[in-house]
């Protein structure tokens, strides 16, 4: 799997853009019910539009990158700026569920966090997010029940599966390259 090149994208004319794969039923009594269409971790695939200004040979590295995806059809990891966080807060294990407390987490339920206990003895590992209480409190399931407690740290990746839907490349002046693209993320094995 190819990963995109180490430049970053400059903020001005940045998005994302959500579409949650969401079927909804609305009745004639106003009652609405909606369901999740898909797999749970796969229910909000993200739209970028980035704008790169590099210059001319990081630009043609970029590219070819794209080009080559193109040619290829295959996806490539990129890290959206400012996706992806390590934080550090305390646990308390009462049984299978682990309630994790950070000041303002920013986590959701689904995501999939790395999460080292760094006292106590809670077993280390990759775990999904069941419950997104408050601000504040998550809650994931453990392999193993057991009373525990302590402090940790959690990882967000922020690495994830992309395509690019399309690019444009500017030459505003000699030397310099911008790069608009379209990244549609996708959700692969």
């Amino acid at each position: 799997m190819a990963t995109f090149p180490s430049v970053t994208p400059t903020y001005s004319g940045f998005s994302k853009k959500s579409a949650p794969a969401v079927r909804t039923v609305r009745f004639a009594d106003g009652f609405e019910q909606r369901i999740f269409f898909g797999l749970a971790s796969n229910q909000n695939p993200v739209v970028y539009n980035l704008n790169f200004d590099l210059s001319k040979t990081d630009g043609d590295v970029v590219s070819a990158f794209l080009r080559s995806r193109a040619n290829d059809q295959e996806s490539f990891t990129f890290t959206p700026p400012d996706e992806g966080f390590t934080k550090t807060g305390t646990y308390s294990q009462s049984g299978t569920t682990v309630t994790i407390t950070i000041t303002n987490h920013g986590i959701a339920i689904g995501d999939v966090l790395t999460i080292d206990y760094t006292s106590g003895s809670a077993t280390d590992g990759s775990f999904t997010v069941a419950t997104s209480t408050d601000a504040n409190t998550i809650t994931v399931i453990a392999a193993a029940s057991a009373t525990n407690s302590g402090n940790v740290s959690v990882t967000l990746a922020g690495a994830k599966l992309f395509v690019c839907e399309s690019w444009q490349k500017n030459i505003p002046y000699n030397e310099r390259t911008n790069i608009s693209a379209t990244f549609r993320q996708v959700f692969e094995p």
